[in-house]
């Protein structure tokens, strides 16, 4: 990466499914995403939980000595529903202050496979840097061509105008975890210069927290 100005990331939120799928690579991949970020010291932030491929992730960030975080729905705890997480845990509500937590305490996203609740988190992610709430990197680890068809769909929706190129950019690529980390320590954002006037800071006569429910 001679030339090219480095972002620091210190913490990334991995978003994947709570199975394991039905190629054996996933696994794989997921162990060696956890080897590769506790190799370059960053920490783990995630779903909480030990089932599937989080788990998979989690262990491995453990095993190199990185601090893991688990932010999770209590309703997910009763019973031990999705197992002990692997790390530090924060239980949350609802779904969605589960999410606006990710997005605050992670300096970078990525999403190995999943189901609709790791799509939905992905796309979350994207549409919230869309709108210049938050201005961090997005990847997608394409293991086996898992997400052929998804990055295919986002092509055709930018040819049918309605993702922008420069909005097409937030999404971010790569076959490997050595080589997304480092697309993802690369990216520099590009906001809509509209979109960028947006004003997401509350006034003193509303709540706290940001209302993050706007959805594209």
């Amino acid at each position: 990466m001679e030339g090219v100005s480095v972002r620091k990331i210190k913490k990334i939120c991995v978003f994947c499914g709570a199975n394991s799928g039905k190629d054996v690579a996933f696994v794989n991949a997921a162990f060696h995403l956890g080897e590769v970020l506790g190799k370059r010291k960053i920490d783990l932030v995630y779903g909480g939980g030990k089932l599937g491929l989080m788990g998979c992730v989690s262990t491995a960030v453990a095993q190199h000595e990185r601090q893991v975080l688990g932010i999770i729905p209590s309703t997910f705890t009763v019973n031990n529903l999705v197992g002990e997480t692997c790390g530090k845990e924060i239980k949350v509500a609802t779904m969605q202050e589960r999410l606006v937590m990710m997005m605050e305490l992670s300096d970078a996203f990525i999403a190995l496979p999943g189901g609709f609740g790791t799509l939905e988190e992905l796309f979350q992610m994207i549409s919230w840097a869309q709108l210049s709430i938050h201005n961090k990197p997005i990847g997608v680890l394409n293991i086996n061509g898992f997400f052929n068809g998804l990055l295919s769909f986002v092509d055709h929706a930018v040819k049918q105008e309605f993702i922008t190129p420069r909005a097409r950019k937030i999404l971010i690529s790569a076959t490997t975890a050595d080589e997304l980390v480092d697309k993802l320590q690369a990216f520099r954002f590009e906001s809509d210069p509209a979109l960028s006037k947006l004003k997401w800071s509350p006034s003193s006569s509303q709540k706290e927290k940001l209302d993050l429910t706007l959805r594209l």
